[in-house]
């Protein structure tokens, strides 16, 4: 029975020993750092939020100007239906323009 229970042994310390590698990996301690320090998750979240607004409008102002870089090529291009349908816009936002109430 002696044999058995080291067996046992062993097998519980390979298990704790690959948890707390697997804890090491997932670096929850700096985790639970700072969770525990309110002043520093409000900062990481802040400057996060710095970098993801930056992201966003960096990326929206690219987008944009690539649109207007590919609606200027078609207008160049000249195409009629493409001409009566900037045309049918440019009508609906005058009209729009003419008959706002304040």
């Amino acid at each position: 029975m002696g044999n058995r229970e080291e067996e046992l042994m062993d097998a519980l310390r390979r298990k704790v020993s690959e948890l707390s590698m697997n804890m090491e990996k997932m670096k929850l301690a700096e985790y639970v750092d700072l969770l525990n320090s309110p002043w520093r998750l409000l900062w990481v979240n802040f400057i996060s939020g710095i970098a993801r607004g930056l992201g966003i409008a960096v990326g929206f102002a690219i987008l944009g100007a690539l649109a207007i870089i590919f609606l200027q090529k078609l207008v160049a291009l000249n195409l009629p239906v493409i001409g009566g349908i900037i045309a049918d816009i440019v009508q609906i936002v005058q009209q729009q323009l003419n008959t706002k109430t304040y």
